[in-house]
């Protein structure tokens, strides 16, 4: 995929990762504006190409009165006024193949949750609509596995693809990033990591994910040295209060230093 082909993304040349980042879920107009501004601007400083990312519905849940949205509409309006007034791209996540062309008149990159990159009939509903589709690897899947799931969406005749891996599963109740899958991954299209979904404790009986936040910095900087195309970190102002995902977003507040490092580490890593 050629990072020119998303529409409004800056800083292409600057031979920068690039960074998918925004909540787990939009809550609302505020802080969907609020968190794209602060984003939008450290990445303008770091010339790191940026896109927004905020799913509109979140159907995988582990409770019944887990938040889910705050309506497809309402919240798909929303990501298309973030993009309109910071001049970004966006990013949402599709569950159903009806979703592809309701979200794809609103986003510029169609995401495809790991629990569901294995339904055919949803990839090729994303890929049809001729956006860029990003396929989330199966925590249970491995990364050779993730070729097919890449070819179902450029056989539909879309090019336009990315993988992102988010951690595999360790037993019950915690995930583990196999960082020789990187490598591998990029064989088959451009590969992303997703490092706060890779921090995840899901499972938890109480029915409320978990995570360790404290260890994205670790986990980014290790993306970065095995060469990474891109990073996705999930990031909110109060994530002790988030609706959904809380337990390991990255506070927004710490965004700045650690994209900071990270931009250093790739610039060593390009003139080794």
């Amino acid at each position: 995929m050629n990072l020119n082909e998303i529409p409004r993304l800056k800083h292409t040349n600057s031979n920068n990762f690039f960074l998918l980042a925004g909540p787990c879920a939009i809550e609302g107009e505020d802080m969907a504006m609020r968190i794209a501004e602060k984003v939008g601007s450290i990445t303008d400083e770091l010339e790191i190409p940026y896109i927004f990312k905020g799913s509109f519905k979140k159907a995988n849940r582990s409770r019944i009165d887990s938040f889910t949205g705050i309506g497809d509409e309402k919240a798909l309006k929303i990501l298309r006024k973030v993009s309109e007034t910071f001049d970004l791209p966006t990013v949402t996540d599709i569950h159903e193949n009806n979703d592809a062309a309701m979200a794809a008149e609103f986003v510029d990159v169609l995401q495809i949750p790991a629990f569901l990159v294995r339904q055919t009939d949803l990839v090729v509903a994303a890929a049809k609509t001729g956006k860029v589709v990003n396929l989330k690897k199966g925590q249970f899947m491995s990364p050779e596995s993730m070729q097919h799931a890449a070819k179902k969406v450029t056989d539909s005749g879309n090019n336009k693809v990315m993988i992102t891996d988010r951690g595999t599963m360790f037993g019950y109740q915690d995930m583990v990033v196999d960082f020789r899958g990187i490598p591998t991954m990029k064989q088959y299209a451009s590969t992303v990591l997703d490092v706060t979904h890779s921090l995840q404790q899901p499972n938890q009986s109480v029915g409320v994910t978990g995570g360790r936040p404290e260890m994205i910095s670790t986990i980014a900087r290790a993306g970065i040295a095995t060469g990474v195309d891109g990073l996705f970190i999930e990031t909110h102002f109060d994530p002790a209060n988030a609706k959904s995902d809380g337990a390991n977003m990255l506070d927004l507040a710490k965004l700045e230093k650690l994209l900071t490092d990270l931009v250093a580490i790739r610039k060593t890593i390009n003139h080794l």
